[in-house]
């Protein structure tokens, strides 16, 4: 198998921008459906076997080393679950990226070395001169 040629690979990169860019809106996190029970005796939800009152859409994160929750309108159901779908997206793209551009680092050919100021052993030059100690102001 033949390693991807440099261009080839910032080509592949270019792409996946391109793509990255046309991801939109996403948010991280997860939907959750959940059901409770009321606590009132007569109601439904005390017999047994019933699930409770629901379902509950619950919108789930973690933020600033904290879970976050937030509940969900019925309204904004589908436009979140498109939001965590492009966030999802947005994940496999990051990574791929990361990916391609390892690849470019390594293919790319390294600058010719160049004498650095601090010599072969980097260490610093210099005359071997110090300059005099200035007494310290009081």
């Amino acid at each position: 198998m033949t390693e991807p040629s440099l261009p080839g690979l910032e080509q592949q990169r270019a792409q996946l921008y391109a793509r990255l860019a046309a991801t939109g809106d996403f948010r991280p996190g997860s939907i959750n459906a959940t059901y409770r029970k009321c606590g009132k005796p007569n109601c439904a939800c005390a017999r047994p076997g019933h699930r409770g009152h629901g379902p509950r859409w619950l919108w789930t994160r973690s933020a600033g080393g904290k879970t976050r929750t937030r509940q969900l309108a019925a309204a904004e159901l589908d436009k979140v679950r498109a939001e965590l779908a492009a966030y999802k997206e947005f994940a496999v793209l990051s990574e791929q990226i990361v990916e391609v551009n390892q690849a470019i680092c390594e293919a790319r050919p390294a600058a010719p070395a160049e004498r650095s100021p601090a010599g072969p052993a980097g260490e610093r030059g210099g005359s071997g001169r110090r300059s005099p100690r200035r007494p310290r102001p009081r």
